[in-house]
C-alpha cells in the first residue's frame, strides 16, 4: 500500500493508529532520526508507506528532536 492507493491515506497519522489500521499485515518499521542523539519529542508520524513484497513497511519520524550533549571533536 502507497499513499496514493485506495484505502485509508496513513501520511501523518501517528504511528500507532496506521498500525491498528493495518492490523493482519506483516510491517516493519524504520524510524528516521538526525544524525545526532537526539530524542524524539511530539507523536512518531507515519512519513511513508510502501509495500516491500509480503511486508508493508512504515517509515516514521517524530515531530521534533533535542540534540543530546555536545558533539565530540
Amino acid at each position: 500500500m502507497d499513499n496514493s492507493s485506495p484505502g485509508p491515506v496513513l501520511t501523518l497519522l501517528p504511528e500507532v493508529e496506521a498500525r491498528a489500521l493495518l492490523a493482519g499485515r506483516e510491517l516493519s518499521l524504520r524510524v528516521l532520526r538526525p544524525p545526532y542523539p537526539a530524542l524524539g519529542l511530539g507523536v512518531l508520524r507515519v512519513l511513508r508507506v510502501s509495500e516491500r513484497g509480503e511486508r508493508t513497511e512504515i517509515v516514521a519520524g517524530y515531530e521534533g528532536y533535542e540534540r543530546l550533549g555536545e558533539p565530540k571533536r
